[in-house]
């Protein structure tokens, strides 16, 4: 039976508590994102079923005045995606259909979004994701700490769970639901085994309840040697039957308090923590195992192959090495979770030789939304360009255009059951704004609107949020936004580590530049000289045919591309090559004024960024203004910091002039002292004091 849903209906017995924005914040903090308030309008909305999901649908289509009527039909047996859904016009009633509530839902927002950013809605509309999971990792821990973050503490208050329910986890699964993303992964992948206990099931119980009112399936990130460490087992070696038996049980309590748990996120054998290889057995051993408990609930094992092995001198090599062995060893219901550079995160590096390699086995792509290597929250750095970078990509394991993208949609494999995924380490906080930097939030909309459809521009991301985010905005300043954001990632590479410079960060917290740093008794390549390798001869690390052959891990003509220092792009060189100072670029410079020159154009570009800004005084919310261009300040003055570091610190092997003059002498910025603990930055102008 149909039910009719107005703006004067009661919607009580449908409606979800804490639904709506809270009203505890002031009225602009960045609190609502890119979903502020719409009011309520005349149109009707007309349901075939009722529970959570539809419920949320109709509240948020209540808002929309593109049509007169909706009429909302969950048809199981159509044949499109499960998440999918089809709107069509007649008579101005818009008919939604899809598999699932939740295509409903995702139908709403669309229509929502049409609407804040006056647009019609077309007379037919289909709209299918591109990959079946779309996921946030959080990176929090139990003591309410997040590694890697930048936006304050955990939006998860686990001593409150799972008694008290606070509405910002509603808030949190609508921003979700509302960019597509259907999964999460509630803690840091340096696990606490205390996550799986009874006591912390619960908690876990409790979110996963709020969080699947809107589609959102939860996933929990496990250490390896959780059966030691809980019930003191002699071991955790995963072909041991007591301990393939500890995880069948474990397993089974899960999914008896939670039906819809989406399975276990593994880090193992990487920095330090435990694995399958503690016991001589393999990655696939460690995966098949957990795998094999999860399979009778449809769980999946996302094992990331982000792993430090000793094994070879080149630390870009290791996951190939250690996981390529092993294709098609691997149980169905496991993926493989792949960073998309071979070292970790950095501003720009080529995307790993890994995606395509392993043709038998389930491969996704890991992408960074929290600024870790990119300034952290203090820095403007819209991230969609690099993201589209790296899975635009082409691999040529399948021949010519056989995208990262491709590869990971599973477009290669035939009969595929498993689902396609993709994970964006989370940027959110519990600060009012949620991810710290005012723009940051950018990057959270613009993961989620990849996720779904991977061939979305990063300048039409960058609009839609804009338009959503900051109402009434000029298009003029529109325009001056939008240009910044898309000018961003650019400058940071350039400021930071152009010509595929990386790793060059102080040691510890991943923030400004130390490339002298060297620390008795630490591992080589936790060192920024390890990457650079700096000498009177040239810079870059040898990847080469001659040096480490990392590039041979690539298929051709990406083997011989990277192999040839004249043929490598100029934005890989010190990647893949240890090249000669004077070195003759593409642009016809050589290399160390190419260096000399990125970094200039860095730093001029976030100064221009600073000014564009600074000019906009007046036209937005003056809370945002003013928080921006404080950070923009802060901004300049860190890319100063960088340019001068940098270039001063390699000039003493070049033995040539810097272009551009410096703020800063050699030895001040080695007695300059980043705070850590709050992680201030220089203002423009800061000068370092005395040790």
């Amino acid at each position: 039976m149909n039910v009719k849903f107005s703006v004067a209906t009661p919607l009580a017995a449908f409606a979800l508590a804490g639904c709506s924005l809270s009203n505890e914040f002031p009225p602009y903090v960045g609190h609502e994102l890119w979903l502020r308030d719409l009011g309520k309008s005349n149109v009707v909305v007309i349901a075939q079923d009722s529970n959570a999901i539809i419920s949320n649908a109709i509240t948020e289509l209540l808002s929309t005045h593109i049509v007169d009527t909706f009429v909302l039909n969950v048809e199981p047996y159509v044949d499109m995606h499960p998440d999918a859904y089809s709107i069509d016009i007649e008579n101005n009633t818009a008919t939604i259909i899809s598999p699932r509530p939740i295509g409903l839902l995702y139908a709403s927002y669309y229509i929502r979004t049409l609407e804040a950013t006056n647009r019609k809605l077309p007379q037919h509309v289909a709209e299918s994701p591109d990959f079946d999971l779309r996921m946030l990792n959080h990176w929090d821990n139990l003591d309410g700490t997040i590694e890697r973050g930048y936006a304050g503490r955990s939006l998860w208050k686990w001593d409150e769970l799972p008694s008290k329910i606070s509405p910002r986890y509603t808030e949190y699964a609508r921003a979700c639901a509302s960019i597509g993303i259907n999964a999460t992964v509630l803690n840091n992948v340096n696990a606490s085994p205390q996550i799986l206990t009874d006591e912390y099931i619960e908690k876990v119980a409790a979110l996963a309840k709020v969080l699947s009112k809107y589609g959102v399936r939860v996933f929990l990130s496990v250490n390896f040697a959780s059966p030691m460490m809980l019930d003191s087992l002699a071991d955790a070696d995963p072909l041991r039957e007591e301990v393939r038996n500890w995880w069948r049980r474990k397993v089974d309590a899960i999914y008896s308090r939670i039906p819809d748990f989406g399975g276990f996120l593994v880090k193992a054998n990487s920095e330090g923590l435990p694995g399958p290889l503690d016991y001589n057995r393999s990655h696939a051993d460690g995966a098949n195992m957990l795998a094999e408990a999860l399979q009778p609930h449809g769980g999946l094992v996302l094992w990331r192959a982000f792993v430090y092995s000793p094994s070879d001198a080149d630390r870009a090599k290791q996951a190939f090495l250690e996981f390529t062995p092993y294709d098609g060893k691997f149980a169905d219901n496991v993926i493989i979770q792949i960073k998309n550079g071979p070292i970790d995160f950095q501003p720009r590096e080529p995307f790993s030789p890994l995606f395509g390699a392993m043709p038998a086995t389930h491969q996704m792509m890991e992408l960074q939304i929290t600024q870790e290597y990119t300034g952290f929250s203090n820095h403007l750095c819209y991230l969609h360009p690099l993201w589209r970078e790296a899975l635009d990509s082409d691999t040529y394991r399948f021949g010519e255009g056989s995208t990262v993208a491709k590869v990971t949609q599973g477009k290669y494999e035939r009969n595929r059951t498993t689902p396609t995924a993709i994970a964006g380490v989370a940027n959110t906080g519990d600060t009012l704004n949620w991810c710290g930097h005012p723009i940051a939030a950018a990057n959270w909309y613009a993961f989620g609107r990849m996720a779904w459809n991977s061939q979305l521009s990063s300048d039409s991301l960058a609009r839609e949020w804009l338009n959503l985010t900051i109402p009434n905005l000029s298009v003029r300043a529109s325009e001056v936004v939008d240009s910044m954001m898309l000018a961003s990632r650019e400058a940071v590479v350039d400021y930071m580590m152009p010509l595929g410079l990386h790793h060059l960060f102080a040691w510890g917290h991943h923030y400004g530049p130390e490339p002298w740093c060297a620390i008795e008794g630490a591992r080589p390549d936790w060192m920024p000289s390890y990457y650079h390798r700096a000498d009177s001869i040239g810079i870059g690390f040898d990847r080469s045919p001659s040096g480490s052959n990392a590039c041979g891990q690539y298929a051709e003509p990406l083997a011989s591309i990277y192999g040839d220092a004249k043929m490598c792009p100029d934005e890989y060189l010190l990647w893949f090559h240890h090249a000669s100072w004077n070195h003759v670029m593409h642009s016809g410079r050589t290399l160390w004024t190419e260096l000399c020159y990125r970094y200039a154009r860095g730093l001029e570009t976030v100064e221009r960024m600073e000014a564009q800004w600074n000019a906009l005084q007046g036209e937005m919310c003056e809370p945002m203004w003013s928080e921006v261009s404080n950070l923009l300040a802060v901004q300049c003055g860190d890319a100063r910091w960088w340019h001068d570091a940098c270039l001063l610190y390699f000039r003493r092997y070049s033995r040539q002039e810097i272009p551009q003059p410096t703020l800063y002498s050699l030895d001040e910025m080695r007695r300059f002292k980043l705070n850590i603990s709050n992680f201030e930055c220089p203002p423009k102008g800061f000068r370092p004091s005395e040790e």
